[in-house]
């Protein structure tokens, strides 16, 4: 698991460190518990240190951590649910009922079930800012969106229990970036065909980010590592070229052109119109 937060004054107790070693050399993410200095604080150490600082079930973003949910906000506060809500600065405490079967282990600590986390997510959020967020849980832990529809249904009357539904409606676990579940949304606002993901050519070896396969049109989104590493660079032209000779059409899509959305959706609709989709936008 590698290095994890600790309490520090158990540290001291049981003479694994100094109290002079802990005050140099570690830093306190919540009152008595700490990690050292030169370890990169990430969402799912964030969640660790909140559970050893409290003792409570872990819920919404800091669950999603425990499970392994990638690209979360390391800075955004941990959130637990208890029915005392004082906490340590840093810590959100929600007074949320709980059925026995919506909480796990992950990593020995108690969560909210992939479920429940993901309906607390997305119904406390915005679905632009939910469903990167729900996407990424569910590709961390082949949760499917059917079983967030179910503790929707026997929590019918809990805020934000309504946009929970929206949000399961444009969710895909085969996003496997943050900007990827972006482009996807992009594109279905823009009108065109909700797109199939991470679409496999065992022929060829080959995998895109989204498409449709009747009409042979993908699209990629290429970060930066497409850009600036060399072999990536080659292989994507290696792999476009054997994809076009599959017969396939690949518009592809850079982090600069996601800020012009209208030109992206143009493109694509075009060579879906190219293709024979009866486009209506």
């Amino acid at each position: 698991m590698g290095v994890q937060p600790f309490i520090g004054s158990a540290a001291v107790h049981r003479g694994d460190i100094t109290r002079r070693a802990l005050a140099r050399h570690h830093r306190a993410i919540y009152r008595d518990v700490y990690l050292p200095r030169d370890i990169e604080l990430t969402a799912q150490l964030r969640a660790r240190a909140a559970w050893l600082s409290i003792g409570a079930t872990l819920c919404g973003l800091s669950a999603a951590a425990a499970f392994g949910t990638k690209w979360l906000d390391p800075s955004a506060p941990a959130e637990v649910i208890r029915a005392d809500r004082h906490a340590p600065p840093g810590i959100i405490v929600h007074t949320w009922d709980l059925a026995p079967d919506e909480t796990c282990l992950a990593g020995s600590m108690r969560v909210t079930t992939a479920a429940r986390t993901a309906f607390d997510i997305g119904r406390g959020m915005q679905p632009a800012r939910a469903i990167p967020i729900v996407d990424a849980l569910m590709n961390a832990t082949g949760l499917k969106p059917s079983a967030v529809r179910a503790v929707a249904d026997r929590h019918p009357g809990v805020r934000g229990a309504s946009r929970v539904r929206s949000v399961l409606e444009l969710v895909d676990g085969g996003a496997e970036s943050p900007q990827e579940s972006r482009l996807r949304l992009l594109l279905v606002d823009g009108g065109l065909p909700p797109p199939e993901t991470q679409i496999e050519f065992p022929n060829l070896h080959i995998r895109v980010d989204m498409g449709w396969r009747e009409w042979r049109v993908a699209v990629e989104y290429d970060g930066v590592q497409h850009w600036s590493d060399r072999r990536q660079r080659a292989w994507d032209i290696e792999r476009i070229a054997q994809l076009e000779s599959a017969g396939w059409v690949v518009v592809r899509v850079g982090a600069g052109m996601m800020n012009r959305p209208e030109v992206i959706v143009e493109r694509v609709a075009a060579k879906l119109r190219a293709a024979g989709c009866p486009i209506k936008r």
